[in-house]
């Protein structure tokens, strides 16, 4: 294998076989795909192709592990030490695995560096924690009896991740998962499998029992249908489009498997006329240019009181005009390409469609030329003004650097106009009234509220959505419960 610097910097100087059951491995068909640098445009690596033989093959090893294998006899804590382990290597190789995100995602290297990687190793830590802390309960039940709960691991999991935050969003799921002394089969998305297979490599260096941890890079059709339906997977982790969860959640149906879904979002950010204006303007130009826009919770709606409406938008105006996208590898670069070609056409399709219906295109609209990355996915950041309900690019997921704005009247217009969506992943709140603040907390329907901030994580915060959003809350300690069963336990005491 080729140094560390050197892989990052050059994927395609190593080999990608898939990670199986805790070792290196050709698929079973032999077959590989490429993948690419958005920056770029160019293929970055060839990478081994899953598919349902491959996750037989998988599946069976996890189970052996989980019914019978070292993992089933491992203590609590001992499958702690391996997790904060884990996370002291995440820490040690965080410059090679934060290029390597970069070239695979097109995200800037420092939001790689110094936002994605400490939190992937602090969900490691902080799950490590956890480990031998799981607890069940005595029951106060009426008769002659001792009857108590203990927490279980539901089994193996399937945890299928998005390309948006390769690395960070794996660590949700697959944290929890282990520290609840579950098995993990990872099917990473086909853009961007690069770190999850580096991820699997660290995991067997720190100790993870063969069997116990497997990356399976394919396909949502071949490999992510195959896991979806296997008879040995017992629950489905998935963040993902809406639409993709739906076919998740139909295939695992048909056995009957536990399913978590965190899907797309069309959150909602409100300025209220009594807000911090300078405050409101940079937390509205994070919420959607963080990450590209390419955050689930990405606040891709504006609602500014109208009576501040022209104010604020040239604040937020200003901000705009100066971020250029750039070299993703280069420091100080705040905008980096969409992750492919596919989602450049898909954003540019929504902004045709957002002129087309009657928005006023404020700034940007455009692909950008990147000096030395002609043939990078890179585009102008993108604000619509006088949007409408009834817009595409109010109702639909765009998932890119594309802002819609509209005005509202007063507090119950604010809050309907931010209900109106199938969505309910996020919203932000921006006013120094606490008041509001808080009625506007509790009225909105998200499964986060952020005020007078936005897009703030860590791992003890649950995050998840309501509605079209999806179920289940990963991060905290309601994760534990994606991840386990309760078993109830009688004894007659007069026997």
């Amino acid at each position: 294998m080729a140094s560390e610097t050197t892989a990052a910097r050059n994927p395609a100087d190593r080999a990608w076989p898939l990670w199986l059951a805790g070792e290196p491995a050709p698929a079973a068909s032999g077959r590989t795909f490429a993948v690419h640098n958005p920056a770029t445009g160019q293929p970055l690596a060839q990478v081994a192709e899953a598919d349902a033989a491959d996750v037989d093959a998988a599946a069976q090893r996890a189970r052996d592990a989980l019914d019978s294998g070292t993992w089933a006899k491992l203590s609590a804590r001992d499958r702690g030490r391996l997790l904060r382990r884990l996370a002291e290597l995440i820490e040690r190789h965080a410059d090679e695995l934060a290029e390597l995100e970069t070239r695979n995602n097109g995200k800037p290297i420092f939001e790689s560096r110094q936002i994605d990687l400490p939190m992937t190793a602090a969900v490691f830590d902080y799950y490590a924690g956890w480990a031998d802390k799981i607890e069940g309960a005595v029951l106060p039940v009426s008769g002659p009896f001792h009857a108590y709960t203990q927490r279980e691991p539901v089994g193996v999991v399937a945890a299928i991740t998005p390309w948006n935050f390769p690395l960070l969003l794996a660590s949700w799921k697959l944290a929890p998962a282990l520290a609840c002394g579950c098995v993990v089969l990872h099917k990473p998305a086909e853009q961007t499998p690069l770190t999850a297979l580096r991820l699997g490599e660290l995991a067997a260096e720190a100790g993870f029992p063969p069997g116990v941890w497997s990356v399976l890079p394919g396909y949502g059709p071949t490999a992510g249908a195959a896991l979806a339906t296997h008879p040995l997977v017992d629950k489905i982790a998935f963040t993902g489009s809406t639409a993709v969860g739906h076919e998740v959640m139909r295939l695992a149906a048909s056995s009957n498997k536990r399913v978590s879904l965190e899907l797309g979002g069309k959150s909602p950010n409100i300025v209220f006329p009594d807000a911090d204006l300078d405050a409101a303007a940079r937390g509205a130009y994070n919420a959607i240019f963080y990450g590209k826009g390419e955050v689930c919770a990405a606040g891709s709606r504006l609602l500014v009181d109208r009576r501040i409406h022209d104010v604020f938008l040239a604040k937020l105006l200003d901000r705009a005009r100066r971020l250029a996208p750039g070299d993703p590898m280069h420091p100080k670069t705040k905008l980096g390409p969409l992750v492919s070609q596919e989602q450049l056409d898909r954003v540019l399709g929504y902004i045709a469609t957002g002129r087309r219906e009657g928005a006023q295109l404020a700034i940007g609209g455009e692909r950008a030329s990147v000096p030395g990355h002609e043939r990078g996915y890179f585009l102008s950041p993108t604000i619509f003004d006088q949007a409408q309900p009834d817009m595409a690019i109010v109702r639909e997921e765009i998932f890119g650097p594309v802002l819609a704005t509209m005005d509202f009247s007063d507090f119950d217009d604010a809050i309907a106009r931010a209900n109106a969506t199938s969505y309910g992943l996020a919203a932000g709140v921006w006013t120094r009234d606490l008041a509001l603040a808080h009625r506007a907390a509790r009225a909105l329907k998200a499964g986060t509220v952020w005020i007078n901030t936005y897009n703030q994580y860590d791992p003890a915060a649950p995050f998840g959505g309501f509605r079209q959003s999806g179920f289940g809350r990963e991060l905290g300690r309601p994760a534990l419960d994606l991840y386990t069963e309760t078993k109830t336990v009688w004894v007659n005491l007069e026997n």
